[in-house]
């Protein structure tokens, strides 16, 4: 019982931090005008190209490459802690809740071209 407890908890500080950099992610690219979900556009902001932002707004560009950069981040410490599997299933959760909140602004990445 004690290993479920435990469990949960660390599922749950996870989730949170996992969360709470997604919803910073999806504000900033709402922000840009990116459609961060589509194919390719991740890598491309990483690579630090602008081009990807329908609205122009360098300072909120940087602080979303730099957000994005953290998320790899937490997930790589999540998968160690939580394990590759259980680390997805919060990210999927998250993505579902950030699309509830958001709708297709973040873009659709199981539809190409939107």
């Amino acid at each position: 019982m004690n290993d479920k407890k435990t469990d949960a908890v660390r599922t749950g500080y996870w989730g949170k931090q996992l969360s709470d950099v997604d919803k910073e992610i999806a504000r900033l690219a709402s922000i840009c005008d990116v459609r961060i979900l589509e194919p390719g556009v991740i890598q491309r902001i990483i690579a630090n190209d602008a081009t990807v932002c329908g609205k122009s707004n360098q300072l909120a560009f940087d602080k979303l490459r730099t957000a994005i950069l953290i998320h790899y981040a937490v997930m790589e410490k999540s998968f160690d802690r939580l394990g590759v599997d259980e680390t997805r299933r919060l990210v999927d959760v998250i993505v579902a809740k950030l699309r509830e909140r958001f709708g297709d602004t973040l873009g659709n990445p199981g539809r190409p071209g939107g």
